[in-house]
């Protein structure tokens, strides 16, 4: 039950500071909080989803979500095979934030349905780059840490 309750806590604060970083780039370029929500809902149902209502904007939030939480799944299972994830969560933190953008940047948009994606350049690299460590790779460790500590005591 801890574990689970570790992916859920990992997945719900790495998801909550994403989102968050994304809505304070995006919406200082001009777009909105529905928008940036219903081009992440867009990316299971297409070009369509731009045009919904609320119910675009829950599924998006709820596809972010879902995301961040499978991160952290993923995260928690490969560090119960190999431990040293969560002796240093800031050095493995930082290395599994890269390889949540890479995955995201290189496999799971080009894959998904969201219309006129494009590669990220310049700037943009750097600032999802920071954003996946700080925001979804370190964070993940930490609590990923924090969960699977030890709770025995010595006598």
């Amino acid at each position: 039950m801890r574990r689970v309750l570790t992916i859920v806590v990992a997945g719900l604060v790495s998801g909550t500071l994403d989102i968050l970083a994304a809505f304070a780039s995006y919406v200082s370029q001009g777009a909105t909080v529905e928008g940036i929500l219903k081009y992440i809902a867009s990316g299971v149902l297409g070009a369509a989803a731009l045009q919904g209502g609320m119910a675009m904007v829950a599924l998006g939030l709820l596809c972010h979500f879902a995301l961040t939480t499978a991160m952290a799944a993923i995260f928690l299972l490969a560090a119960l095979r190999l431990r040293s994830l969560v002796t240093h969560p800031w050095l493995w933190g930082t290395v599994y934030g890269v390889l949540t953008w890479v995955a995201m940047v290189y496999v799971v948009v080009p894959l998904s349905g969201v219309a006129g994606w494009k590669l990220p350049v310049g700037w943009s690299i750097v600032s999802g780059l920071l954003s996946h460590i700080f925001y979804v790779g370190v964070p993940i460790a930490h609590i990923t840490q924090y969960g699977l500590r030890d709770t025995r005591r010595s006598a």
